[in-house]
């Protein structure tokens, strides 16, 4: 099995997200190697709508695998500002690329802080373990 890879500049959840801090209040939600791994080949993404209101820790939209469907969690509180349309004619992005063509959607956050409380990949890897 290859090494899952996890990029120092982003953050996480206990939900298995990443979070990538964008310009200025908006951010870029995916799901980690990790996940993408677990789940198996990725074959339908459900994802919240632009405009869209979502809460921290709030399901907004489900991936659907061989093998399981999974819950997509909000990581933050704030609004969905887009979403990553490439995923409806090719969710099997997730897989390939979880941390670039495979992203789920951007929002933009209301309290900039809550990132902090967010983890490094330093306790998220720990955790996995």
């Amino acid at each position: 099995m290859s090494e899952l890879e996890y990029p120092q500049e982003l953050r996480y959840t206990s939900d298995h997200e990443w979070v990538r801090a964008g310009n200025g209040d908006t951010v870029r939600v995916g799901i980690t190697s990790f996940a993408q791994d677990a789940l198996g080949d990725v074959v339908y993404v459900s994802l919240p709508t632009a405009g869209d209101a979502v809460s921290a820790g709030d399901s907004c939209g489900e991936i659907e695998s061989t093998k399981s469907v999974s819950d997509v969690f909000s990581p933050l509180t704030g609004e969905v500002t887009a979403v990553n349309a490439a995923l409806d004619a090719t969710p099997e992005l997730v897989n390939s690329d979880p941390y670039g063509e495979g992203w789920m959607f951007e929002m933009t956050v209301a309290d900039p802080a809550q990132l902090e409380e967010l983890m490094d990949v330093d306790s998220y890897t720990a955790q996995l373990s």
